[in-house]
């Protein structure tokens, strides 16, 4: 009999020669379990999407109440869809006053891409500012801003106009000018290996683009809903973006993303032409319930205010290991530094093996990422500690 196996290698479409290939038959808290039963401790998230770990009640009994009221009706912005207006008005009450007006879509890219297309309709400017160590989506647009030249020569030509600069280097935003439409980055970086700007640095970009007229996109796509210790990245910074684009942990689990601005940036989207930006399913009534379910158990179980002295407590339990060099931490997002990019390769392979799901990051090859469900516990910490610390004395051995 073929298997689930042979299935997905056969027909389902993979980005490596090598996917994980690991099968589950369910999730739940900070476990993802196998056909076997055989429990798999993530450290990873779903890349940063399961901020409140696998199936929370509260997102699932959402979805079922949503489902049975309706699902999809009308393509985006044209009816009123209760779900949409309460998640909208939700994250609007969350976020600064000019950050008041959402455009849902689907996933990250298309948040990034919305955002880019956003800027140059509002400014009427071409160019686009972006960063080293940058990582957006893999659409077009996004592809355009992504760092890494191997990961993009091949889809050229990509956007015109786009300019490269270095992340965290003051002196490089003298090169935002009158003709610049907009600077996308990450605050804090991701893919990047868990990269932490100065403050000054942040608010250096923020007052450039605010004198040259150029908006100041934030991509925390990643970073966004309590994974960094604050509600949002940029309130480390003391600064507010011009547009945010969200994704990710946003729906709880359920596909969802938007860019957020002021009304009067969005509103240009109205007109000349008019239909300026346009999605089928953007902001699904069943995902924008989800999403506001895992918006309101954030909030209101106060998850987001113990996050740093998590990261902290995984810090202190690996941070004498031989094998480890170093980290960046902020929040639940941490990059733990090891010797070799070889190293890093066997640690997470012994890890898999023990019942540990890890991840490496595509800019940064001598370090493994811990991002794990918000709410994992103390003692799930240790545990996870104690599993970390036995594959990485295998590879020692």
């Amino acid at each position: 009999m073929i298997t689930n196996r042979q299935l997905f290698l056969q027909h389902v479409a993979t980005t490596s020669d090598f996917p994980i290939a690991l099968e589950i038959e369910r999730a739940e808290g900070i476990y993802m379990y196998s056909p076997d039963g055989k429990p798999y401790l993530d450290l990873v998230s779903g890349v940063s999407v399961s901020n409140i770990g696998h199936g929370h009640p509260r997102v699932r009994q959402a979805i079922k109440d949503q489902v049975d009221k309706y699902m999809h009706l009308m393509v985006y912005g044209e009816f009123i869809e209760t779900p949409q207006v309460e998640l909208a008005k939700l994250l609007s009450d969350n976020l600064p006053e000019s950050l008041n007006s959402v455009y849902f879509v689907n996933s990250g890219s298309e948040a990034n891409e919305g955002a880019l297309k956003l800027a140059k309709r509002y400014t009427g400017r071409s160019e686009i500012i972006y960063f080293t160590g940058a990582y957006h989506g893999s659409t077009h647009g996004a592809l355009s801003v992504l760092c890494d030249e191997e990961m993009k020569n091949a889809y050229r030509p990509l956007l015109p106009d786009v300019r490269m600069i270095e992340f965290g280097n003051v002196l490089d935003l003298e090169q935002i000018t009158e003709t610049t439409a907009c600077v996308i980055l990450e605050p804090i970086q991701s893919e990047g290996g868990m990269i932490i700007p100065s403050k000054e640095f942040i608010q250096t970009l923020r007052a450039k683009c605010t004198e040259k007229g150029a908006l100041l996109i934030f991509d925390e796509v990643q970073m966004g809903f309590g994974r960094t210790g604050k509600l949002f990245a940029f309130e480390h910074f003391d600064v507010v973006p011009d547009i945010l684009c969200l994704a990710k942990a946003m729906g709880g689990g359920m596909p969802i993303g938007a860019f957020i601005s002021d009304k009067k940036i969005l509103d240009c989207f109205k007109s000349k032409p008019m239909l300026g930006h346009i999605t089928t399913f953007g902001g699904h009534p069943v995902c924008c319930a989800a999403a506001k379910a895992a918006l309101e158990v954030l909030l209101e179980e106060n998850i987001v205010a113990d996050v740093q002295r998590k990261g902290e407590l995984f810090v202190s339990l690996l941070k004498d290991h031989p094998m480890v060099k170093g980290f960046r931490q902020l929040g639940l997002f941490i990059a733990v530094i090891v010797e070799s990019q070889e190293i890093m390769v066997e640690i997470m392979k012994e890890a898999y093996e023990i019942g540990v799901v890890m991840d490496a990051f595509l800019f940064c090859d001598n370090a493994y990422r811990i991002a794990p469900p918000l709410n994992i516990t103390d003692e799930e910490i240790r545990h996870a500690s104690d599993l970390l610390i036995q594959a990485m004395d295998k590879v020692r051995k």
